[in-house]
């Protein structure tokens, strides 16, 4: 049996390549749409895919089980598990299964084991290698059991707007873990997601583990009561990213079929100035630092970094042209871009332009805008004095640790469906960890046409370190 972890750092998403040695034959489990990667592993062993599957209807990125099944010839299988409002709407194309079915993938059997909670219709996998064992080896886990913690049962509320489901999933998801005890502790788990991902609060980088490991710990081993354990599980999640439930209406619908990655077409200076005049979404993905010195009224800064992927999908709409600017755009840097965006859906990339159309335009007398930055010791008093109004844009967790006082709370995500809280009489400093997150909040506030708001350079913790004062839950820290 070949088996090959295949990691998406960028949605912190594992998928599986399980292969028969003596057949050829090959399963995926839990494909992005970073399509390419699975044939040349395949052929890298001698294999050809032959199946695939996926755990649940994904809400962190979209799927690619579809269309890889689609390119390959493969027999697609999908969960037959949960209501009517959890099945696959494209389940014509697919070999439907439940609890207790097994297929084969040359002398690999796969048993599924259903498992919800995290969603309803979530299913594992148990992998048993006929050739050499009569028992399983491993169980692909999905969103089901990560190292280190569990699915977090509340994002069909939270994200996806299921009211009154993230106590039940709790539950359900207590009960799926309870069938656990039937399995030996020398299982091997094979989790979905590692560190990062925002479908659990507490996911080790560890990429597998076994399940005597976690019954020992695995926080959600050692909880001794349904009811803790649901009160533990619901508690200190991060906030779930807006386009969850874009992604959630799109794997359950089915993803649109994505070809081939193209680089997109490079436009004139002056297509740059009329889109931004029509209200277009133009990205500058230039450092914050630079576009906050000198950009194009209009664009959204958003950085190419390693979280460029998350805040894309974030901030920026979905089923619209996009527009970007980019540092040295050649045609593999256009092309990884596009990879990128297309592995939560944001395909309609429309234009291109180079970092210097900036200052070719400036250099046109085009008036360009900058974003002010203000020290924490030039904030100190003003904070004090209540002179302007500080808008924290962490995230949940990080604000309870500790923020600015008088500070308002509004997480860069929601920033803008919350424009309305955003006074345009009064200044305004936007906040964050370390000064990246606000930079962005300040284009976006820039692009809704609010004019007098000032970026905090160094964030909370250069605020902290000049050992300014701070509130936390147990009051104010000097």
């Amino acid at each position: 049996m070949h088996v090959a972890r295949i990691y998406e750092p960028l949605v912190a998403q594992t998928s599986y390549l399980i292969g028969c040695a003596a057949t050829g034959e090959a399963l995926v489990i839990d494909p992005t749409r970073d399509l390419d990667r699975y044939p040349k592993e395949a052929a890298r062993e001698g294999l050809r895919i032959t199946h695939v599957t996926e755990t649940h209807i994904h809400a962190d990125f979209l799927s690619g089980a579809r269309e890889l099944a689609q390119r390959t010839g493969a027999r697609l299988f999908l969960s037959d598990e949960g209501d009517a409002d959890w099945k696959y709407q494209f389940a014509q194309e697919a070999t439907l299964v439940r609890d207790g079915d097994h297929f084969m993938v040359g002398r690999i059997r796969i048993d599924i084991v259903a498992t919800p909670g995290h969603t309803p219709e979530h299913i594992a996998f148990l992998i048993t290698d006929t050739a050499a064992a009569d028992q399983p080896i491993a169980m692909a886990t999905g969103d089901f059991v990560f190292v280190g913690d569990v699915g977090r049962p509340d994002l069909l509320e939270r994200a996806a707007n299921y009211l009154g489901t993230m106590e039940v999933g709790g539950r359900v998801l207590w009960q799926s873990l309870q069938r656990l005890s039937a399995y030996p502790d020398w299982l091997q788990i094979w989790p979905g997601h590692g560190a990062g991902s925002a479908c659990g609060k507490g996911i080790s980088a560890i990429p597998s583990s076994t399940l005597g490991y976690e019954r020992r710990f695995n926080w959600a081993f050692r909880m001794k009561t349904e009811q803790a354990f649901v009160d533990e599980v619901l508690t200190g999640q991060p906030e779930p990213p807006a386009y969850f439930a874009t992604m959630k209406r799109l794997n359950k619908q089915g993803p649109a079929l994505l070809g081939a990655l193209r680089a997109a077409p490079r436009l004139d200076d002056d297509a740059l100035l009329s889109l931004t005049q029509r209200g277009a979404v133009v990205v500058d993905t230039r450092a914050g630092a630079v576009a906050a010195a000198q950009s194009l009224p209009g664009t959204l800064s958003l950085p190419m970094t390693a979280s460029f992927v998350t805040w894309a999908g974030w901030l920026l709409p979905f089923g619209t042209d996009l527009y970007f600017i980019v540092e040295e755009p050649s045609e593999a840097r256009l092309v990884e871009m596009a990879r990128q965006l297309a592995l939560i859906g944001l395909d309609r990339i429309a234009g291109v332009w180079d970092a210097g159309v900036v200052q070719r335009l400036a250099a046109r007398g085009v008036d360009m805008q900058t974003i002010p930055q203000l020290s924490v010791d030039a904030a100190a008093g003003r904070v004090s004095a209540r002179e302007v109004m500080v808008i924290d844009v962490r995230g949940a967790s990080e604000w309870q640790q500790g923020h600015l006082p008088g500070a308002t709370h509004i997480p860069l995500g929601y920033l803008s469906t919350r424009l309305d809280e955003v006074p345009e009489d009064r200044p305004v400093v936007l906040q964050c960890q370390g000064g990246g997150r606000s930079a962005m909040a300040a284009s976006l506030l820039a692009r809704a046409g609010r004019r007098n708001v000032t970026n905090l350079v160094g964030g909370f913790a250069a605020w902290r370190g000049a050992g300014l004062p701070v509130v936390t839950p147990e009051g104010p820290v000097s």
